[in-house]
């Protein structure tokens, strides 16, 4: 089992190229069932979810490699509709293959999916919308077994809250259904925007994404295309965050600044510089870090709960008290206990974590419990004291690309072993 060893104090400087998104990946490979022909995605991130992705399609039948950072697909000998079981519990987002197959074969078989232990996701969601397009599932011992008996079907479907996965999982059953469909209160996620203009690209017809209505006019067929693939705002933030509690100046190369709306925010509270020029964002820290009034994580365009933990760690180095209100997941303050174990004082009553800042953070051994508690943990030794072990960095290889080749180009002492 891999692990991070990371000796605290050294200011970071220089620039970095952000990777491709990894929740845009994730989709727009299971998407890539859908179209005839070969697919060429540009900024696909070489990450462990994305290998689990690629070996389900090719289990599927699919032709499916990845190349440096461009991952080549082509579906067109697709045979199979199952998932095995191993393969679900790899990545929590393996869901998202359901609409796509069902779409495709008529039929699916898979289990559950693993990956992180965030709490319970709302699937309900996804089983509900499927059914309404003409579905017939049945759940039994964990197994989920779907078919269609005259192909899916347009809906109107509102979901009760903004699901990610459950958008994502519509859209792709939808695409070559009968008819339309409509989504409302979908996900408004830049992720979301980028699966549809990939389907788009494709011959599909897509339009409303970003404004909490999608509507999808059912077409015959898809074809394949080149897509580029966003830039991932999350290892944007963290490494933000990895700046400014080491109080550096970094450039970010490739940053979409609208993605990033929420969170410059936080840090402009905390005393932080920002300036976006051409793609690039220029960050700068103060040697003293103000504290947070209220961080309330939320769907989009509300602040990410997946940036809550790197900015977390943050906090637990400003000069007074913050506070974090979690209200996307429930067991998403896995990283607490570890801070703690850095020397911050955080204190949490349910969904609400209080951190009083400290002035000095210790080296320490730690462990990671999730894929954004691991990046906060790094964030934390960064700016910790001493020398810090860091375990459970296979959850951090589910969604940063050589996180440790990275932050060792900025100057950081990070060592993987």
């Amino acid at each position: 089992m891999s692990r991070f060893i990371v000796s605290g104090g050294e200011r970071l400087f220089g620039e970095v190229e952000v990777q491709g998104a990894k929740n845009s990946a994730l989709p727009i490979l299971a998407a890539t069932i859908l179209t005839k022909g070969e697919n060429v995605l540009h900024n696909c991130s070489r990450l462990s979810d994305v290998t689990t992705a690629l070996k389900i399609l090719r289990y599927l039948g699919c032709s499916a490699n990845i190349t440096g950072n461009t991952a080549i697909v082509n579906a067109d000998n697709m045979c199979g509709s199952d998932i095995p079981n191993h393969l679900m519990r790899e990545m929590r987002s393996s869901i998202v293959f359901l609409g796509a197959i069902l779409s495709r074969t008529g039929k699916a078989y898979l289990s559950f999916p693993g990956g992180c232990e965030l709490g319970p996701r709302p699937i309900d969601l996804h089983l509900k919308a499927l059914k309404k397009m003409g579905a017939k599932i049945t759940e039994r011992h964990g197994i989920l077994e779907c078919s269609t008996d005259k192909g899916l079907k347009g809906a109107k479907i509102t979901l009760s809250f903004p699901s990610v996965g459950a958008t994502e999982n519509i859209i792709l059953a939808a695409v070559r259904a009968k008819g339309t469909t409509t989504i409302t209160n979908a996900a408004r996620e830049p992720e979301i925007t980028d699966l549809c203009d990939y389907l788009n690209s494709c011959g599909a017809d897509i339009y409303g994404t970003g404004e909490g209505v999608i509507v999808i006019d059912g077409v015959d067929e898809l074809y394949s295309t080149q897509h580029t693939i966003i830039p991932d705002r999350i290892v944007g933030a963290t490494l933000m965050s990895a700046a400014a509690v080491t109080h550096s100046d970094i450039c970010l190369k490739g940053i979409i600044q609208s993605h990033l709306n929420s969170v410059v925010p936080v840090f402009e509270e905390m005393g932080c510089q920002l300036e976006f020029s051409k793609g690039d964002l220029f960050f700068k820290s103060p040697k003293v870090l103000k504290p947070v009034s209220l961080v309330r994580t939320m769907p989009y365009p509300g602040f990410p709960t997946d940036a809550q933990a790197p900015l977390m760690a943050v906090s637990t180095l400003c000069e007074g008290t913050s506070v974090f209100v979690e209200s996307i997941f429930e067991n998403r303050f896995k990283h607490v206990d570890e801070l703690t174990r850095l020397g911050a004082s955080i204190s949490v009553q349910g969904k609400v974590a209080v951190v009083q800042g400290v002035k000095h953070l210790y080296g320490a051994s730690v462990e990671a419990q999730d894929l954004r508690g691991a990046a906060g943990l790094i964030v934390a030794a960064l700016g910790a004291e001493g020398t810090t072990d860091i375990g459970g960095i296979k959850y951090l290889e589910r969604g940063y690309e050589d996180f440790e080749v990275v932050l060792s180009s900025l100057g950081a002492n990070v060592k993987k072993i």
